[in-house]
């Protein structure tokens, strides 16, 4: 098994989720495009000390939409370039959101039937977040993408969470709350709640 984390916006809190799940799992972590610096491969190494972290197949410069930056570093994301480095027991991080163009033709969702994963919808808790969240259940459904559940992220606001969960139709496997720091002690605190959740 392996699990596609993926969010409703750029700052959902994927991967802080990534090292939760390497942490709880024992899995290996995987960001096949990092666009910007720091690399998020390098968080999730530092709030899991433990994970094997294997290397981008993309590394761009500028902070931006990966078709964006690529373009500034004159590369060329192809589908087909994307070799998974093992076939179990990886969290892969995406980038962004689902439709966040990789180039003029595929997204970041594109990548996923390469994969052979579930994903994980990471849905931070704004003004607008209900929207955001049923608009990427629904292109996820529309796909019959398998997705394993929602991850919660941010202040809880019970009454966005129930009706998110009532029209997606997904469970919650964790509520992350807002931390005054984000250290390993955090990531192994919810790493125990959502591994009763998964296993």
């Amino acid at each position: 098994m392996n699990y596609f984390v993926t969010g409703i916006d750029t700052d959902s809190g994927k991967t802080l989720v990534s090292a939760i799940l390497c942490e709880a799992l024992a899995f290996d972590y995987w960001k096949p495009v990092q666009a910007g610096f720091p690399k998020d491969s390098d968080t999730v190494k530092l709030l899991s000390p433990n994970t094997i972290v294997h290397p981008e197949q993309y590394v761009l410069n500028t902070p931006a939409s990966p078709h964006a930056s690529a373009k500034i570093d004159s590369i060329n994301i192809t589908l087909d370039s994307f070799i998974l480095p093992k076939k179990h027991g990886l969290v892969v991080e995406g980038a962004g959101g689902c439709l966040v163009p990789l180039n003029d033709t595929n997204f970041v969702i594109d990548l996923f039937p390469k994969l052979n994963a579930q994903i994980i919808l990471v849905a931070d808790l704004y003004l607008g977040s209900i929207n955001h969240t049923l608009l990427s259940a629904e292109l996820l459904k529309s796909r019959n993408y398998a997705v394993r559940g929602i991850i919660f992220n941010g202040p809880s606001n019970p009454e966005s969470e129930r009706i998110i969960l009532k029209h997606t139709e997904y469970p919650c496997l964790l509520h992350i709350t807002r931390e005054a720091q984000i250290t390993t002690e955090t990531v192994k605190k919810y790493s125990v709640l959502v591994r009763q959740t998964l296993l």
